[in-house]
């Protein structure tokens, strides 16, 4: 019976990334003489590389092979740390998260990057700055050779794993493999425990291992070896004296090659494992299966949930057990006498659903620096790129957001981070002459507000030509010659697919498109973004964020016998209207004196062709609401409760619909749609532009 191992590798993909994100950081931060970081860094590759070679995943073994090889000279002190090295290494990252996801998504690696980096690698590994080592060791010989002048010693391991340790995806053959990279391994089997044949369980591990190394290595480089199985096995580690080693009565050791590892170790793998080492040596084919298997398994996403969350879950489930007994036993046997106890019970069932919602919607909720931590790098890069000192100031990192929203939101904030570098930042040259520092700043910042959550890109550069901008729109024709805009309309022209006031085009940013699809997808989100901007001191951009996009705030409005749901978030205020401030411009277009502005009015009757109860404007209740820096004021029958509503998808029950997001299901039973604003703003837009049209070809 074989052990299915592709249950293991979605939690091996999660460690793995989680991995390369703490190599990349703790690379970004490397000083000279900095042990810990090293030893930390090392500890993650090495963990990578054992697990890709316990899942088949062969191509990120070798080539991870040569990073912790590298790692492994600067932690020991054989090579300094310098700053060409941590550049390699930072290269040597992306290579392994691209040979990660090529083996998960079942695809060929065959990316340039990948190959130069390894050239690289190995050139390093040759060059005079590292104590002498054999070519043999940097094409990954088992049985590497060590300084001369290296103290070198003799370990005497007991490796007494338990019964059940290959049931979780581990493989002793891999781990003295390992061992063999060290130094000079020798390996004798233990079968006193062996049961007999008709008692033994082919998932079982029954044998023990004493192992001899001699090498330079130190104690903690062995204990690294086996700290994937350190819970499942009994591991002695003690150093031999040399001279007593030479006459004690022990059994002469053999300095055991990699097929000799596998030999020692062979009567037990071909019972247990799902392929022998030489079948996954020899079989491409068998290879290629695995991958095939990870990939079909990996694409369930998971959470990692702290213990006190789930402590919270747990304990409510308790709660609503208490109450769920307490409403069975009135039902049994119900009087009118007993409608206080059910009352209350009631009451107590509502506290706990709500607070079981509120845990539940906790689990999803993770810190945005999950979304944060890919920008150190990317500012580091960026630097490089364009020659500027840029600084990267990280705030708010502990703010949580939704996974899902999380997810969606990555690329949006790459594009603007990367504007702000390539657009937002001077050189160095320019920021001396207008009295900066020569350094610039980004920073990014997130924070709660209300019941979402805002995500501020901020840099001190020289901030956007608002004349450039408008003079731009008004050459495409996107705005009229003649119009008056406010700052927020002008900046918001940024956002007009094609448009760009970039002079030169980069491989960057500045190709003219790419903005438009920021907001398209901060939209697709429930968000929306605003950009304010002083010329000659900086811009911010701010991403507003529902905190998830399973629940929503909304305010519940009847129009008719139908009853809609407007996203809080979205509205400006809700007001009676004043026939005074009503003013009819043409045909059936209504503009709405709200303060300082002319807001058009949108019966939502007519949108959807309701019958409703009033289709007087001077009797009717008015929600202005706002998208894009537009208002519109929504024509209501009433105003009824704001409460959270749970949001189902209406393009996957049904067909998208403008100007409605999607449905929920009231208390009542009964559906309710959830209006879609800056759907309902574009209507409004495209009928105030066809009343136009129709006036203008009137007068004519």
């Amino acid at each position: 019976m074989s052990i299915d191992l592709s249950q293991f590798i979605p939690s091996f993909l999660e460690e793995s990334f989680e991995g390369l994100e703490l190599m990349e950081s703790s690379l970004l931060n490397l000083e000279a003489g900095d042990n810990e970081t090293i030893h930390s860094i090392f500890r993650a590759a090495h963990s990578i590389k054992g697990g890709a070679g316990t899942f088949g995943f062969y191509k990120v073994t070798e080539f991870t092979h040569l990073v912790e090889t590298l790692l492994d000279e600067m932690r020991d002190g054989r090579r300094e740390i310098v700053q060409s090295d941590v550049e390699i290494l930072l290269g040597a990252v992306d290579c392994i998260r691209l040979l990660i996801e090529s083996a998960r998504d079942e695809k060929e690696c065959d990316d340039e990057k990948i190959i130069q980096t390894s050239k690289l690698l190995s050139q390093t590994l040759h060059n005079e700055n590292t104590t002498e080592r054999s070519e043999e060791s940097i094409d990954q010989n088992l049985n590497s050779d060590t300084s001369d002048e290296a103290p070198r010693h003799h370990w005497n391991i007991e490796f007494l794993p338990e019964h059940q340790l290959v049931q979780t995806g581990n493989d002793p053959l891999l781990l003295f493999n390992a061992l063999a990279e060290l130094g000079e391994l020798s390996v004798q089997a233990n079968v006193d425990n062996l049961p007999p044949l008709t008692d033994m369980c082919a998932e079982e591990l029954y044998l023990q291992w004493q192992l001899t190394l001699v090498s330079s290595c130190s104690e903690q480089e062995i204990e690294e070896v086996f700290e994937w199985v350190e819970d499942e096995c009994q591991l002695n580690i003690s150093e031999l004296d040399t001279l007593n080693k030479e006459n004690n009565n022990q059994t002469p050791v053999t300095i055991a090659s990699e097929n000799q590892v596998a030999d020692s170790t062979q009567f037990y793998l071909q019972n247990t494992t799902p392929e022998t080492p030489k079948e996954i040596k020899n079989s491409s084919s068998k290879n290629s299966s695995t991958e095939k298997t990870a990939a079909k398994k990996v694409e369930v996403s998971s959470i990692r949930v702290g213990v006190d969350k789930v402590d919270s879950l747990i304990n409510l489930v308790g709660e609503l057990v208490i109450t769920q007994s307490m409403l069975s036993e009135l039902g049994n046997d119900f009087n009118l006498d007993k409608v206080e106890r059910l009352n209350a019970g009631l009451e107590q069932l509502l506290q706990n659903t709500k607070e079981l919602q509120e845990s539940v919607m906790r689990i999803r909720m993770l810190p945005i620096s999950f979304a944060f931590n890919r920008f150190p790098r990317l500012i580091h890069d960026l630097s490089k790129k364009t020659g500027k000192s840029i600084e990267l100031i990280i705030k708010g990192e502990q703010t949580e957001l939704d996974k899902t929203v999380m997810e969606q939101i990555g690329d949006p904030l790459v594009h603007l981070v990367r504007n702000a570098a390539d657009h937002g930042i001077e050189t160095a040259e320019v920021r001396l002459a207008n009295g900066k520092p020569e350094q610039g700043t980004i920073t990014l910042d997130a924070y709660h507000q209300g019941g979402n959550i805002v995500i501020e890109i901020n840099d001190d550069g020289g901030g956007i030509d608002r004349q450039a901008v408008l003079n731009k729109a008004k050459e495409k024709g996107i705005v009229d010659a003649n119009a008056t805009l406010t700052d927020a309309q002008v900046f918001d022209l940024l956002f007009e697919p094609g448009f760009s006031t970039a002079k030169e085009v980069s491989d960057i940013s500045g190709r003219g498109v790419g903005m438009d699809v920021v907001k398209r997808n901060i939209q697709s989100l429930g968000g929306r973004i605003q950009v304010e901007s002083q010329q000659g001191k900086g811009s911010t951009f701010r991403v507003h964020l529902p905190l998830t996009l399973a629940i929503l705030d909304g305010q519940l409005v009847r129009v008719g016998r139908e009853v809609y749901i407007i996203p809080l978030i979205s509205i400006v205020e809700s007001l009676q209207v004043q026939n005074e401030l009503i003013n009819r411009v043409s045909g059936d277009m209504v503009l709405y004196r709200l303060r300082d502005d002319n807001v058009p009015v949108l019966p939502v009757y007519q949108l959807f062709n309701l019958p409703a109860n009033n289709t007087e404007l001077s009797n009717a209740l008015l929600v202005v609401v706002e998208a894009d820096g537009q208002k519109v004021g929504l024509m209501v029958d009433d105003l009824l409760a704001q409460q959270q509503v749970v949001i189902k998808s209406l393009k996957d029950n049904y067909q998208q619909v403008e100007g409605i997001s999607g449905a929920t299901i009231l208390g009542d039973g009964s559906v309710a749609m959830i209006l879609d604003i800056p759907g309902m703003i574009n209507i409004a837009l495209q009928k105030a532009q066809y009343e136009q049209k129709q006036l203008e070809q009137e007068v004519m």
